[in-house]
């Protein structure tokens, strides 16, 4: 009785751990059942989230035009935020369009310092051999010439009377578009023609001016266009990244204005440090305080935008007053009419393009049309970098002129 009483034990002990190890099993099942379902619900709220909207849909930190009203991102993952660059959105164009000018503006530095100083070199080597070709052409006459100035005139009056005749031609400088250098050299005697090669000399060994100054602004154009690139593509993550992208973008956009005066002002008040730290002083602070006035939250809203573009607009028009003091004094210089003329080109694009940004158009007449191509936003990118680039021009046009003539 005893071993069946055992038996009976044993098997209840197993039928027991049995049903547990069951229970614990099933219990492990269901929990796996559920962490898949709810991976499954993550997938799909994620798939759910990363899908384009209309406008109506947005949280009202990303409401900003509405006369967009599809295709908008909102609150997408910061993977799938940054692969959006290649995929098509309202945002799309905004991207890429100054990521591109941010490329043209890193070509257009390293030419700036790798070509310009080459054509400055070639330019100062070929005046030097022209100095070496002048004086070996012109060193018998130069003997000739101090003959004649030991000569004594109770001496051969016909032998001096023919020094003298070898004496009157004149030597033209044979380099084209030096317009600093001395055209002529007359040789009436040792003396003057001693110093006008002294002066051609000096002309030669003149520097390059400082390029510092239009270095700056390309710097301010590149930081400008990439900061403008990262705002649009991230800025639909989360209400914070809004938020700070978009006062980076307003730093950008002071930093281009800003910089954009400093070779205006530096090259064309080389010689009066008054003016020119007046000038340079007066923009730097402005724009530190547009970049404050942006920390304002409520700066960004929609109800601000003339507001935002009156600000930027008066930073932009603040530079009339250096351009027209240029004009004043140098006027009779061909590359300060020149780089005026470029200045002009870039107030009107740069004012056409805030124009177009403050009135929303052409989106405000034809809503959802132009939802990913043509719209207002797209239009302020392009003619900004137009107008970055005039001014890029103006500015070889003032490295033109101060590195042939200096104070």
């Amino acid at each position: 009785m005893g071993e069946v009483v055992c038996i009976e034990e044993t098997m209840a002990t197993s039928t027991i751990a049995f049903a547990e190890a069951c229970t614990i099993k099933k219990e492990e099942i269901k929990h796996k059942i559920g962490e898949i379902r709810e991976r499954r619900k993550a997938k799909c709220k994620e798939a759910k989230k990363c899908k384009l909207v209309c406008y109506n849909d947005l949280p009202d930190y990303l409401k900003d035009n509405e006369f967009i009203w599809g295709y908008y991102r909102s609150e997408w993952p910061m993977k799938e935020t940054l692969l959006s660059i290649f995929s098509i959105h309202n945002e799309t164009l905004n991207v890429w369009t100054h990521l591109i000018g941010f490329f043209i503006f890193l070509c257009l530095t390293v030419f700036t310092a790798v070509v310009i100083p080459r054509i400055g070199g070639s330019i100062s080597s070929k005046i030097q051999q022209n100095i070496d070709e002048f004086v070996e052409q012109n060193k018998t006459e130069a003997q000739v010439g101090l003959i004649a100035s030991i000569l004594s005139p109770s001496h051969d009056d016909r032998l001096k009377e023919i020094i003298q005749m070898q004496m009157q031609p004149q030597c033209s400088w044979p380099l084209t578009g030096a317009t600093e250098i001395p055209t002529t050299c007359r040789s009436s005697h040792v003396d003057n023609h001693t110093n006008a090669c002294v002066q051609i000399h000096e002309t030669t060994q003149t520097k390059p001016i400082t390029r510092w100054p239009l270095f700056a602004f390309l710097s301010g154009a590149m930081f400008c266009l990439l900061i403008s690139t990262i705002c649009h593509l991230i800025s639909c993550h989360s209400e914070q990244t809004a938020y700070i992208s978009l006062r980076l973008d307003y730093t950008g956009i002071s930093a281009l204005i800003v910089t954009s005066f400093y070779p205006l002002v530096y090259y064309s008040f080389l010689c009066d440090p008054f003016y020119r730290h007046h000038y340079i002083s007066f923009i730097t602070v402005f724009g530190f305080a547009t970049v404050l006035a942006s920390l304002v939250p409520v700066f960004q809203t929609p109800a601000f935008r003339h507001v935002r573009a009156a600000l930027f607009s008066c930073m932009g028009v603040s530079g009339l007053v250096p351009v027209l003091h240029k004009l004043i004094w140098f006027h009779y210089r061909p590359e300060v009419v020149a780089s005026t003329v470029f200045e002009a080109f870039m107030g009107l694009f740069y004012g056409l393009g805030v124009t177009i940004y403050a009135t929303r158009v052409p989106e405000r007449w034809f809503p959802g049309r132009f939802d990913l191509v043509g719209h207002s936003h797209q239009l302020f990118h392009m003619l900004v970098i137009a107008g970055a680039y005039t001014h890029y021009l103006a500015g070889l046009e003032y490295l033109k002129w101060r590195d042939l003539q200096q104070c």
